[in-house]
């Protein structure tokens, strides 16, 4: 060896293992940023989440969780590989080397070291993301709209991710090769991270912070909504969380200083007091972990919720098949479609069609102005604010088979057993727009039925003398009908839907929600309605399109979009496939996260004190004593985060289905059981893992 390149490069072979474990966690992050990014950013899934909806807000979050785990997955790996690589340092100067040749060195690894792990891991990323794909495509469902399409524009951000991490080593290499004393490089590797004295009451004051921050989180900004008219700033509501943030770490600096096992404060004396030692890493490594494991849990639940209160919703429908269309359509009634059915082989029990025309509500107009503070709300009384659909007493009495005197000036909501209530019960004037008739109204009814829902009730007298006027483009007509064997008429289901499809205009390819007389009041007040078919793209909504009748799109969103049971039942996991693969994929990339995280912890802190358990040895401590301080200190680091998250997150869940009407139905019983069931599967994973890396750090500590 004739240079300092040579004793360098002799060094770094030497110390294989840090060099591995640095580049195996940066090209994991990668992996994993490029993945989620090129799914989430794919034309598929933007196509179903629209800009600004709930959905993709909750995918931004957990991306930006994600984002940060991996930042700080890296930089710990980075500061292990420091601490180690402080020896070579110290050697090298030592024997006389320049600090500027050794920043030049170290530079040149660390850039050839990252670029490739980062580089593999964009590259391996397009296939990861393609074969789950493909895999969800094989056991799950397979449409036309679950084409992956991936944009190569996506990759820039794990190309700035890749940049971020690589500035962030660079920076970390030179710190710790800028030391002034020899002596301190050398023996950076055995310094500690210790924390000092917690107090007992930290764990459970951290506890009551969460559900403090959870609460203020969740609630405070809609209250501030609802009783002070202002919306805040787009991220400052976020702020109300902050003391679950400060729960949580209060909470971890308990479980990581003090366990919550008072009886076994001795016996775990040498595990709580290792534990303590590496304290400050320990602690950023839970937090993340367990943020991880709350977003993955997150995203996991959202199958079971959605499914199984969707199944029980289409199983407890009082009318197999039901759908509405405008007069000035020529859409398929009594005749045709008995004739339909009967080419398909099935036979119709009963058929009622109800007529039903839309009237004009009164009610309060909601007017935003945007100021520097966020947007303040203003309401002002509109004699017509918006419109909805009315039905005749007589109509809705044979058809439910339930009386319904209904006195003149008198109106009832029909609102759906296990939903939310949508009509307002607040109305009291009701106007033809076309005529300008209108009726006072003095008391509004409260009705149940799943197939009316969404319908006021008219007293007949007043429902004939309302219609007046009305052209058909304000009037309608519901289609209401059972079959003998629903389970088998899907076929029929099928032909029927296609068959309205086709006979619909283009007059009629409305989004969910749209509403004449809103339209009309919006186009005088700013000249655009944001639900017309020309604006929707530009509020990141998708247009409905006919041609596209099987996707995700139109069967969610199509304003006559007919409910049929045995359809709905059926094409159930085909109509929301790529809201269930996205948030399938999420909760991958996370839970891999969590893995590998609480591997390479458990098994920094085993080697860390493995001088420790040989000095133990020779103090006559038994194989199984020292078994248990080991498996008290992996449990430590997988058990924490876990019970944390978990538990946080199904708060969470619990909360937010409670709070969206003041109830939790039996759907979201059932559907919160079957998250139960998930997490109790997913622990079982979690479990073997654990087995693994507790079975693996016994090894290295030459423990059986």
């Amino acid at each position: 060896m004739k240079t300092f390149f040579d004793v360098y490069k002799h060094l770094r072979r030497k110390n294989r293992k840090q060099y591995l474990l640095l580049s195996g966690c940066l090209f994991f992050s990668v992996l994993l940023i490029s993945s989620y990014v090129s799914m989430m950013r794919s034309q598929t899934v933007l196509t179903i989440l629209p800009e600004g909806g709930d959905s993709r807000k909750q995918v931004m979050m957990i991306f930006v969780l994600t984002v940060i785990g991996c930042m700080v997955f890296s930089l710990y790996a980075a500061s292990l590989f420091f601490r180690q690589k402080s020896q070579e340092t110290g050697i090298l100067l030592a024997l006389g080397a320049d600090r500027r040749i050794l920043i030049r060195l170290m530079v040149r690894e660390m850039c050839v070291l990252s670029t490739a792990s980062c580089i593999l891991g964009i590259v391996l990323s397009i296939p990861l993301t393609k074969g789950i794909w493909i895999l969800f495509r094989l056991l799950v469902v397979d449409t036309e709209e679950m084409a992956l399409l991936l944009d190569p524009q996506a990759f820039l951000f794990s190309c700035a991710f890749s940049l971020a991490a690589l500035f962030l080593l660079l920076s970390a290499s030179a710190r710790s090769i800028r030391r002034v004393h020899i002596i301190d490089i050398i023996s950076e590797s055995h310094k500690s991270e210790p924390i000092h004295a917690v107090p007992q009451k930290y764990g459970f004051i951290g506890i009551a912070l969460i559900f403090l921050g959870i609460f203020m989180g969740y609630n405070i900004p809609s209250y501030i909504i609802e009783k002070l008219n202002w919306y805040l700033p787009e991220g400052i509501s976020s702020i109300f969380y902050l003391p679950a943030f400060a729960g949580l770490y209060m909470v971890l600096l308990h479980a990581v200083v003090n366990g919550w096992h008072k009886k076994n404060a001795y016996k775990d004396l040498v595990a709580t007091s290792q534990m303590k030692f590496q304290g400050r890493q320990t602690v950023k490594n839970l937090l993340v972990m367990t943020v991880l494991i709350a977003g993955a849990f997150f995203a996991s639940f959202y199958t079971p919720t959605i499914g199984i209160g969707s199944t029980m919703e289409f199983n407890a429908r009082s009318t197999d098949y039901v759908y509405r269309f405008r007069r000035d359509q020529d859409i398929p009634m009594g005749t045709e479609v008995q004739k339909l059915a009967g080419e398909y082989g099935v036979e119709i029990t009963d058929w009622t069609d109800i007529p039903a025309i839309r009237l004009g509500v009164d009610g309060e107009d909601q007017i935003k102005k945007e100021s520097a503070v966020g947007i303040m709300l203003s309401y002002e009384y509109k004699e017509v604010a918006s419109s909805d659909l009315f039905l005749p007493a007589s109509a809705y009495t044979a058809f439910t088979g339930e009386e319904l005197p209904l006195p003149h000036g008198s109106i009832a909501a029909v609102s759906n057993p296990e939903g939310i209530p949508r009509l307002s019960v607040g109305v009291t004037l009701l106007t033809n727009t076309l005529t300008g008739r209108t009726l006072p109204v003095d008391s509004v009814l409260s009705l149940e039925n799943d197939a009316l829902s969404d319908c006021y009730v008219l007293n007949d007298e007043d429902f004939i003398s309302m219609n007046e006027g009305l052209t058909d483009e304000w009037r309608e007509m519901l289609c209401l009908f059972n079959v003998e064997d629903c389970g088998g008429s899907y076929d029929f289901a099928k032909a029927l839907l296609y068959d309205i499809i086709d006979r619909s205009g283009e007059e009629v390819a409305l989004f969910n929600g749209w509403d004449p007389v809103r339209r009309q009041i919006d186009i005088e007040r700013t000249g655009e309605y944001f639900l017309d078919s020309e604006h929707l793209e530009e509020y990141g909504f998708s247009r409905i399109r006919y041609e596209e009748r099987d996707s995700t799109v139109f069967r969610l969103y199509w304003a006559y979009m007919p409910k049929f049971r045995v359809l709905d039942r059926m094409d159930f996991v085909k109509t929301l496939a790529v809201f269930l693969m996205l948030f399938v994929f999420i909760s991958l990339v996370c839970f891999a996260a969590v893995f590998v995280i609480a591997f390479t912890r458990t098994m920094t802190i085993a080697l860390t004190g493995k001088g420790l358990y040989e000095d133990l040895r020779r103090l006559g401590a038994s194989n199984a004593y020292l078994y248990r301080t080991v498996r008290s200190q992996a449990k430590r680091v997988f058990v924490t985060p876990a019970v944390i998250g978990t538990g946080i997150i199904y708060l969470f869940y619990v909360m937010m289905l409670y709070f969206n009407d003041g109830r939790i139905s039996v759907q979201e019983w059932a559907g919160l059981s079957c998250c139960g069931l998930l997490t109790a599967l997913v622990f079982c994973v979690y479990y073997g893992i654990y087995r693994i890396t507790l079975q693996k750090a016994c090894r290295v500590l030459n423990i059986k």
